[in-house]
C-alpha cells in the first residue's frame, strides 16, 4: 500500500472507516494535527473519551508505555484510541538499520568447549516489540503516531510494518507559489470569499506556515459575516498587514515601473525592518522575476495557459503581461545578478555602512533604470 493522501484519509475518517494504525509524518504539522484531531472527534464521543482515550507525548514516554496503552481493550466503546504526539522525540522510534556487512555469520563446524555456558538468546528491545505489535495490531485499538517535521524511509522496518497494517500519510509543505490558491480553497470551504489580492497578500506576508495562516484567517471568520468578501482593506484592518506597503504592492510597482511607488514602499520597509526584513523580501523578488522569465518562455500566451505556467491566479496574468513588456528577456540575467549582489551585501559581503532600506533602494534603482 503506497502513501495515502491527506484528502483520501480525511474522507475515510469522516465516513467512520478506521485503520488500526496511522503513521502521520512530514514537514507540515498542520495536516498531521488535522488528521489526529479528526480521528479523535469521529472515533469516540465525549462520554467515551474518559476511559478510552490515551494521549502520550514522545518526550515524556517510551515505546513500552505506548504498547501498554495500545494493548488495552475499550470500555463501553468500539475503540480505544491512543494518540502519540511529538513521536519524533520517542526513543527508538526509528533506529538506524544495521548494515548487512555488520552481521556476523556463525562459524561452521565449531563446537562449544566443554563446560562452556550456552549464551542466552538476546531479549527483544522496545523497537522489536513495536514491530511485533504492528504485525498483529489489536483490532479494537486505533494507534495514531504523529511524527512531525521528519519522515522515515520506505526501506525501514517501521515503514514496512505500518504499511501492511495501517495508513501512512506524508504531510508536505505547500509550495509558496500554490499558497494563494490553497488559501482561496480553504476560505471557500469555510463559507467565505476572498479577493485574489487579499489571498496573495496573506501568502506573501505570512509564508507557508499553515498554522500561522489559519490562525490569522480565523480572526477574520470571527468578525466577518459570510456574505462579506475578504479584501485587502479587511486584511489591513483585522490582521495588521498594510494594504499599501507590502511585498505584493512592491512587486506590482516594480512590474509597472512605478518608481515613485516602489521607492515609497522601500522607504517604509527600511523604516520597519523587523516587519519587512530584506532576507524575506529578496527571495520573493527573485521568484517574481523568475515568473517573468517563464512568461517569456511560454509559447502559449493565452491567460489560462500563462496562469498555469506561472502558478498564479488568472486575475494576475495582466500584471505579468505588463512586467514582461517592461523587462525583456535579455535584461533579466542582469537583474538576477543585481539580486544576488544585494543578497551578499545584506549578509555583510563587501557591505558598506548601509541599512536594509538603502540596500533595497539601490537594488530598485539598478533594476528599474
Amino acid at each position: 500500500m503506497a502513501i495515502q493522501t491527506f484528502e483520501q484519509v480525511y474522507k475515510d475518517i469522516r465516513a467512520i472507516v478506521f485503520k488500526p494504525v496511522y503513521f502521520l509524518m512530514g514537514e507540515e504539522p498542520f495536516f498531521i494535527d488535522v488528521l489526529s484531531d479528526t480521528i479523535e472527534k469521529y472515533a469516540l464521543n465525549e462520554d467515551e473519551k474518559e476511559f478510552n482515550l490515551s494521549i502520550l507525548y514522545g518526550k515524556d514516554t517510551d515505546i513500552s508505555n505506548v504498547l501498554n496503552a495500545a494493548k488495552r481493550f475499550p470500555m463501553m466503546a468500539d475503540y480505544h484510541l491512543v494518540i502519540v504526539r511529538e513521536a519524533q522525540s520517542l526513543k527508538q522510534i526509528n533506529p538506524k538499520e544495521k548494515a548487512k556487512d555488520e552481521s556476523v555469520e556463525p562459524k561452521a563446524n565449531v563446537l562449544p568447549a566443554k563446560g562452556a555456558k550456552k549464551s542466552k538468546p538476546k531479549a527483544p528491545d522496545d523497537f522489536d516489540l513495536l514491530i511485533k505489535y504492528l504485525e498483529n495490531p489489536l483490532k479494537t485499538t486505533i494507534l495514531v503516531i504523529c511524527h512531525k517535521y521528519k519522515t522515515i524511509t520506505p526501506k525501514s522496518r517501521l515503514y514496512q510494518a505500518v504499511d501492511k497494517c495501517g495508513v501512512i500519510v506524508e504531510s508536505k509543505r505547500i509550495n509558496e507559489s500554490k499558497l494563494p490558491s490553497w488559501i482561496d480553497d480553504y476560505v471557500k470551504k469555510k463559507g467565505y470569499q476572498i479577493h485574489p489580492k487579499a489571498a496573495q497578500l496573506v501568502a506573501d506576508h505570512l509564508g507557508n506556515d499553515l498554522s500561522k495562516v489559519i490562525n490569522e484567517l480565523q480572526k477574520l471568520f470571527i468578525v466577518l459575516p459570510k456574505d462579506k468578501e475578504i479584501t485587502p482593506v479587511v486584511i489591513e484592518e483585522n490582521i495588521g498587514i498594510s494594504k499599501d506597503f507590502n511585498i505584493f504592492e512592491l512587486q506590482t510597482a516594480i512590474g509597472s515601473k512605478n518608481r515613485e511607488k516602489a521607492f515609497r514602499i522601500a522607504k517604509y520597509f527600511g523604516d520597519n525592518p523587523k516587519a519587512n526584513p530584506l532576507f524575506m523580501t529578496l527571495p520573493v523578488l527573485y521568484l517574481f522575476f523568475k515568473k517573468i522569465m517563464l512568461y517569456h518562455c511560454t509559447p502559449d500566451k493565452s491567460p489560462s495557459s500563462l496562469a498555469s505556467a506561472l502558478g498564479v491566479n488568472p486575475f494576475f496574468v495582466k500584471d505579468y503581461q505588463t512586467a514582461a513588456k517592461n523587462y525583456p528577456q535579455e535584461h533579466l540575467e542582469k537583474i538576477f545578478a543585481h539580486l544576488r549582489n544585494c543578497d551578499l551585501q545584506s549578509k555583510g559581503v563587501g557591505q558598506r555602512d548601509t541599512n536594509q532600506g538603502e540596500l533595497l533602494k539601490e537594488l530598485l534603482f539598478k533594476v528599474m533604470r
